[in-house]
């Protein structure tokens, strides 16, 4: 089978959707299939394709959010390029820019479009809004993400059932949507896999002792992430336990705010950012931690859970739709509802080594039900609904009727 993704964000760009990315493209080439990517290009305002990869890279403008780039909807000078690759299957990854491309391309040469929908953007519109004209902004997002998600594709994929809800109850789609949880290259985090001098090298870069209980939270420093909930929470048990750490590690437009707010709790020997780190780096950062924390509530479905259980980590998340049926508690680590629950739920497990042993065992289990290759297999199932159900085109329709008009003769 021949695949494009479309997404406005890869490789370099660090993100939970790029590393979902780099795992299904390198999945299905496992499986023999040939996967080319579309994206914008983040260094130059060129085009350029990558032969080796099968990346081609469209200019676009900065949008203020991150790295990202927005592309024009028909980069014209891309079509000869796409077009040489015969795709059987486009696979989009984003809803603008490069997301209208892939559906203008797929309606102008009649090729089966799937959508993975990613990212719930009414938890986004203050970053647009700036806290005005939410509610109006809220419904002109439900009406685009109804429009891309539904009148524009052929088959939609959500990770979580948060996500299948959204669609069917609040947007009232009635479309068919596949619930296919994301995947991830899982043995890259287990502990053994991992590179003993690295981390001991971090340990001693962020002052972590055999005695420390290190709790982890990797993602965006950003204000959906709900990260002064966790600073709050390790903050009041620090002053008791001063072996008590976190390690907040990413890069975002709140880094700053919440460096000089650990500061103001005076937390700044239990409260540690580590700023941007590569992706390569990432399983070494997991492996000097005892437990994974998020008080997010604005995931689809939150890769860096699956990561972390991989890493043996258990997770301690706030009790959210987009972790049920993940985080199941007492096995592969708890929910809570509060900051005291948060609180009362990390002192358990510092004082009993053995339940966080064999927490430690549940997540590295429930780990592996996420692993590339079956998540390649389901979206390899959807690829193969859209090619099936693929209307034929108006010139398909016309040389079928003549063809039952004036019979070939030989």
């Amino acid at each position: 089978m021949r695949i494009g993704i479309f997404t406005e964000t890869y490789t370099p760009y660090i993100s939970g959707l790029v590393t979902s990315e780099l795992m299904l493209k390198k999945a299905l080439e496992k499986k023999g299939h040939e996967v080319y990517v579309v994206t914008a290009n983040l260094d130059s305002f060129e085009y350029e394709y990558d032969e080796k990869e099968k990346v081609l890279r469209i200019p676009g403008i900065p949008t203020g959010i991150y790295n990202a780039r927005l592309t024009s909807i028909y980069p014209i000078q891309s079509l000869n390029k796409i077009k040489s690759w015969h795709l059987d299957i486009i696979h989009s990854q984003t809803e603008f820019g490069i997301g209208s491309f892939a559906r203008l391309f797929a309606k102008q040469y009649n090729i089966p479009i799937v959508h993975t929908y990613h990212t719930m953007y009414e938890d986004y519109v203050h970053y647009i809004t700036k806290g005005h004209f939410n509610r109006s902004s809220k419904k002109i997002v439900e009406y685009l993400t109804k429009f891309y998600c539904d009148k524009t594709i052929s088959e939609l994929i959500v990770p979580t059932k948060k996500a299948y809800d959204l669609f069917k109850e609040k947007y009232n789609v009635k479309r068919n949507i596949h619930i296919i949880p994301t995947g991830i290259e899982v043995d890259r985090f287990y502990r053994e896999n991992q590179d003993i001098k690295k981390i001991q090298e971090l340990k001693k870069k962020y002052n972590i002792k055999k005695t420390d209980f290190t709790l982890i939270f990797v993602g965006r420093i950003a204000e959906e992430k709900n990260i002064p909930f966790i600073i709050d929470v390790v903050s009041n048990i620090a002053e008791k336990n001063k072996n008590l750490k976190l390690l907040i590690i990413g890069d975002g437009p709140d880094k700053a705010k919440y460096e000089t707010y650990v500061k103001e709790k005076k937390a700044e020997k239990n409260i540690l950012f580590t700023g941007k780190v590569s992706w390569e780096d990432i399983p070494a950062y997991y492996a000097i931690g005892n437990v994974f924390i998020s008080a997010s509530t604005t995931e689809t479905q939150g890769l860096t859970i699956i990561e972390a259980m991989a890493s043996s980590l258990p997770a301690l998340c706030i009790d959210d739709e987009s972790f049920n049926g993940t985080v199941i508690d007492d096995l592969n680590g708890y929910l809570f509802k509060d900051k005291a629950e948060c609180e009362k739920t990390i002192l358990r497990i510092i004082n009993k080594q053995k339940d966080l042993e064999r927490l430690s065992k549940g997540a590295r289990n429930s780990a592996d039900k996420h692993s590339s290759k079956y998540f390649a297999e389901r979206v390899l199932d959807v690829y193969r609904i859209a090619i099936k159900n693929k209307k034929p085109s108006y010139k398909e329709k016309i040389s079928k009727f003549f063809k039952k008009v004036i019979p070939w003769k030989k």
